[in-house]
C-alpha cells in the first residue's frame, strides 16, 4: 500500500463522505410547514431558531420591566 499524503488513512479512503464544511444549500432540504422555517440543517433555519430565542428573552425582559408596579394599601388612621 502507497501512502499518497503524510495524514492518509485509509479507512477514509473507503468510505465516501457527502457532507463538507460550509453552508449548506436550502434546496438540497424538502421541508414543509413550520420546519421549513425552523431546523436545524440550514443556516437560515438555525439563525430564526435564534432570533425567535433572543425575540422572546427580550419580551420577557420589557414584559416584567415595564409592567405598572403595585402600589402600597393605603393605612387606614
Amino acid at each position: 500500500m502507497k501512502l499518497k499524503a503524510p495524514h492518509y488513512c485509509p479507512i477514509m479512503h473507503i468510505i465516501e463522505i457527502e457532507v463538507m464544511a460550509g453552508p449548506e444549500s436550502d434546496s438540497q432540504f424538502q421541508f414543509t410547514g413550520i420546519k421549513k422555517y425552523f431546523n436545524s440543517y440550514t443556516l437560515t433555519g438555525r439563525m430564526n431558531c435564534v432570533l425567535a430565542t433572543y425575540g422572546g428573552i427580550a419580551l420577557l425582559v420589557l414584559y416584567f420591566k415595564l409592567r405598572p408596579k403595585k402600589t402600597p394599601a393605603v393605612k387606614a388612621t
